[in-house]
């Protein structure tokens, strides 16, 4: 697989319901067998209603990603789907992946100087049975960036930063955004990739 080997299981692969390209990239590079098949959910609608509920940015990431889940997994029954989701919250506020590259440098600016959480949810759903389910949170604080910065760092980054909430990618020149972080990469990704691992194994899909 391009350099990518995969670990023969005695299951099939498993299904990502997620368009997010670094999810995709970790699992490969994991060595899982995988197809990729995103979901079509309108998040901003669902976050809003959840809001409405009073729900919490954890509880609102595990929906979301059971949902993207149960919607997909009708188009493969039988197979083992995974849904995630993450959200960014900053003092109360939910910061969603910015529609553009002007919107990302104002999500940085107010980013700037405090501190924020990301919350992450996996869930695997066969038959629109939930299996499994994870939470994680990471902690982060970003430095105070000024707008030459922040305008050097969206041009060296380009479209990819408007994959990731809040503007940023961990990875590469982002490093340079944060004065501290607490918790495991992998959820910073956007995918708590150990615990979800370790799932797969138990059920054959990569080998103990």
């Amino acid at each position: 697989m391009n350099g990518h080997p995969v670990l023969k299981g005695s299951q099939g692969p498993v299904v990502l319901a997620s368009a997010s390209p670094v999810r995709h990239d970790l699992l490969r590079d994991a060595g899982v067998p995988l197809l990729r098949d995103p979901a079509s959910i309108d998040e901003a609608e669902v976050k809003a209603a959840l809001r409405g509920e009073n729900a919490s940015a954890a509880q609102a990431a595990e929906t979301l990603a059971e949902m993207k889940a149960r919607q997909v997994a009708r188009r493969h029954p039988g197979a083992l789907v995974i849904g995630a989701d993450q959200i960014l919250e900053c003092e109360g506020t939910w910061f969603d992946k910015p529609s553009g590259l002007d919107e990302a440098a104002r999500h940085l600016k107010t980013l700037g100087g405090r501190g924020h959480a990301l919350w992450t949810a996996v869930c695997v759903l066969r038959d629109g049975v939930r299996l499994w389910h994870h939470n994680a949170v990471a902690k982060l604080e970003i430095r105070p960036l000024g707008d030459g910065f922040i305008a050097a760092y969206l041009e060296a980054a380009g479209e990819s930063v408007l994959s990731s909430v809040g503007g940023y990618r961990l990875e590469g020149l982002g490093a340079q955004l944060f004065s501290r972080i607490e918790g495991d990469y992998f959820t910073v990704l956007g995918l708590p990739l150990l615990p979800l691992l370790d799932f797969l194994r138990g059920h054959e899909v990569i080998p103990r």
